[in-house]
Formats: structure tokens, C-alpha cells, sequence
């Protein structure tokens, strides 16, 4: 079991958690919202210029889906990014996210 939790905090912390941080940070919001789970959608919908109430679209069981996938394309695009990028977050998040996250692009307020 400490095998499992010394991967988990060297690995997984780094591949997602930092460069979430840093997106959040790169957006004008605090790198630390990144972490607590209903807040931080909260402030990325923030970031992307939709409602708090579009929260409530996540309890919706497909249209959660869509959602999840539409605020994804607006995140990608909000660091002038294209679809292909988007694709790239959704199915490969471990390499895209971190690219998002430790590269120079800068943030965009659509």
C-alpha cells in the first residue's frame, strides 16, 4: 500500500495537480482553487465566462457529458488553441494538460 501512495505523490501529483494549479494561476485566479472539487468548477466557469448555475448542467446525466466536453473546447480555446488541442485534453489529458500548463501560452478572455 506505501508503494501504491509514494507513486500516487510522485507521479499523479505533478502529471495533474500542478499543471492545473498553473492554468488556474495563468487565468488570474488563485492556483490553490484548482484543488477543491465543486469550487474549482466554479471558478473555471469563471474563467471560461459562463454562469455559476451551468454547474447544475453536470447533474443532468448526458448533458453533463456535453458539458464537460464543450467547457474543455472553451478552456482550449481561452489559450488560443484549436480542436485538435481539445481532442488532445479529452483523450489524452496527462500530456495535453501539462503542455497547457508549463508552456507559454497565455490566457485569453473570450
Amino acid at each position: 500500500m506505501s508503494v501504491l501512495f509514494l507513486f500516487i505523490v510522485f507521479f499523479i501529483v505533478p502529471l495533474v495537480i500542478i499543471p492545473t494549479w498553473l492554468i488556474y494561476t495563468k487565468a488570474g485566479k488563485p492556483g490553490w482553487t484548482s484543488i477543491i472539487p465543486i469550487y474549482s468548477t466554479l471558478v473555471l466557469l469563471d474563467i471560461l465566462g459562463k454562469p455559476w448555475w451551468f454547474l447544475f448542467l453536470f447533474f443532468i446525466p448526458i448533458v453533463g457529458i456535453g458539458i464537460g466536453i464543450w467547457m474543455t473546447n472553451l478552456l482550449s480555446k481561452s489559450f488560443g488553441k484549436g480542436v485538435g488541442f481539445t481532442i488532445g485534453l479529452l483523450f489524452l489529458p496527462f500530456i495535453f494538460y501539462p503542455i497547457l500548463g508549463y508552456g507559454n501560452s497565455t490566457y485569453k478572455k473570450l
